[in-house]
């Protein structure tokens, strides 16, 4: 059985080369300069990640030019934005002004950028519908408090997640609420293996012609965030700089697809 998503290729080989020199020039830069790393560091890395659903958002409908379309793709969009936003912070820490705050500026004009550009094209097309994303956001908005509160209840340690650890279960439910809502209101497919084969589960059980097959997915993916918030809130404690990072990586996990989602529902006019 596959195990990558459809649509995962890497990109021809002189924008591989140009990608991974800079990732790793990024990579060493940051392991001898050892900017300082906190919790709000990596919560200003989050329009960051908005900004990269965003670009291959872009690349999935054929919005970018032809030179520069391949450094948006599966799985080079991760590269391109670690590539930015590690430049962007090494730049900063240079002039000793790496605060959170100003890491999180650029990040913020890019997404924002990008996602007006893509509505605004949408709009200008006739294909904008924005009520489904809508009804998707504000659910996972809901959902990830109550999430928080009962996982406090259930291993009150996990508290040492913070902002974190809420971050984390916001990506996630946004990601497996936007998928529901695409699966069984508007018709999209699901692109990554082993999620297609929880909705398959969903499909055979006699609640699929009643509630839909997405509702399976969101608890699966409630749960599995839960524990793995629960998991690394220790080793925050412990280790907090190398926690926030792991725990930023697991919230970009989701978070990335579901914006990715939510934008791409919004313009297709679906």
């Amino acid at each position: 059985m596959a195990i990558l998503p459809e649509g995962f290729a890497l990109p021809p080989l002189p924008y591989l080369v140009v990608l991974v020199a800079g990732l790793v020039g990024v990579g060493v830069g940051l392991v001898r300069t050892r900017p300082s790393v906190s919790e709000g560091h990596v919560l200003a890395l989050v329009p960051w990640m908005v900004a990269g659903s965003a670009l291959h958002v872009f690349y999935v409908v054929g919005l970018l030019p032809p030179a520069i379309d391949p450094f948006a793709g599966t799985p080079a969009v991760y590269l391109t934005v670690a590539v930015l936003a590690g430049a962007t912070w090494l730049g900063l820490d240079a002039v000793d002004a790496a605060t959170a705050r100003n890491l999180a500026i650029p990040g913020v004009a890019l997404a924002v950028g990008l996602v007006v550009l893509a509505l605004g094209s949408a709009l200008a097309a006739g294909t904008l519908s924005i009520l489904w994303p809508g009804i998707a956001f504000v659910v996972a908005v809901l959902v990830t408090p109550a999430m928080w509160a009962v996982l406090k209840r259930i291993a009150p340690e996990s508290a040492a997640a913070g902002a974190l650890g809420v971050l984390a279960i916001f990506g996630h439910a946004l990601d497996a609420i936007s998928t529901a809502v695409g699966i069984d209101v508007l018709g999209f497919g699901e692109r990554t293996p082993l999620s297609r084969v929880i909705l398959e589960v969903s499909g055979m059980l006699p609640t699929a012609d009643i509630i839909g097959v997405g509702w399976l997915f969101v608890l699966v993916k409630l749960a599995v965030v839960g524990l793995v918030v629960w998991l690394l809130a220790d080793y925050i404690h412990e280790e907090p700089t190398e926690g926030a990072l792991l725990l930023g990586f697991v919230a970009a996990v989701g978070l990335g697809p579901g914006v990715h989602n939510l934008l791409l529902f919004a313009i297709s006019g679906a």
